[in-house]
């Protein structure tokens, strides 16, 4: 099974999955689109937080207060 390597936008979260990918979907939000991001649907337990599991936080979108980037940095 192949396994793939990524990113938050950032940087400071890295994680690894170990999966096979049947399917991406792309985000409309201003930063995916200029960071070209991509996104797939993978088990939970396929997905290794490599670096930077302190930096994670829940993220709820269009909440008041919250910025609407849902990166660390």
């Amino acid at each position: 099974m192949p396994t793939y390597r990524g990113s938050c936008h950032c940087g400071a979260v890295t994680f690894s999955l170990v999966s096979e990918i049947t399917e991406l979907t792309t985000c409309d939000c201003s930063l995916c689109r200029r960071k070209h991001a991509l996104m797939a649907k993978v088990h939970e337990s396929a997905l290794t937080v490599e670096s930077g599991e302190d930096l994670l936080s829940a993220y709820e979108w269009n909440v008041s207060g919250v910025s609407p980037a849902p990166c660390c940095c």
